[in-house]
């Protein structure tokens, strides 16, 4: 008699960070500066002479569904890992956003990224997305990712604060992170179902 066969697993989800954009960090900007700079920031790609990492390209390419924020830099360092593969670009993938606090002074945009998301962490969304709704949007993005890994590995490329808020949910829903690979400009990170461990 046959033993039936066992359930098929669900895939692995790798959730990678963009590449390096192409705009300057080091600029000295008030609070006002830092808004327009950011809206600069969204609309620039990848800055030239980069190369993705070979093992990152690797794992991707072998995910049936493959994944991107709307914004130009995921999209950019998608197409550097997979090439002219059909992929899924979604605004439910968008990086949290970074509403500075009107302070006075001029600082580094860098410092300003810092400034902004300690005080849109702890309230101050100044009419942008909350964190609260931010979390909800994670809910929803980990739901997509996790549908579409009953049917083999996915990878998205997306933002780095975003990727972070992704991890409890996926944790929740009883995935482990097996590569931890950091937070810098072209990182990933592999999680995998609980009972593959």
């Amino acid at each position: 008699m046959t033993q039936p066969a066992a359930p098929r697993l669900p895939g692995s989800i790798i959730i990678a960070r963009h590449g390096e954009p192409d705009a300057d960090r080091r600029m000295v900007l008030d609070w006002r500066g830092y808004e327009h700079w950011w809206d600069d920031y969204d609309l620039a790609g990848l800055k030239p002479g980069q190369s993705a990492p070979q093992a990152l390209c690797s794992a991707a390419s072998q995910a049936p569904s493959v994944f991107t924020s709307t914004l130009r830099r995921a999209i950019e360092t998608a197409q550097a890992c997979v090439g002219a593969r059909e992929m899924t670009q979604s605004s439910v993938f968008v990086e949290a956003p970074l509403p500075p606090p009107p302070i006075p002074g001029r600082f580094k945009a860098r410092t300003w990224g810092v400034y902004a998301r300690c005080s849109w962490w702890l309230g101050l969304s100044r009419g942008k997305e909350t964190r609260r709704q931010a979390e909800t949007r994670a809910e929803e993005a980990a739901a997509i990712l996790i549908e579409a890994a009953q049917h083999g590995d996915v990878a998205l490329f997306a933002h780095g604060w975003f990727n972070r808020m992704l991890r409890p949910v996926l944790k929740r829903h009883g995935y482990v992170c097996v590569r931890d690979g950091g937070d810098d400009y072209w990182s990933w990170r592999r999680y995998e179902p609980k009972v593959r461990s």
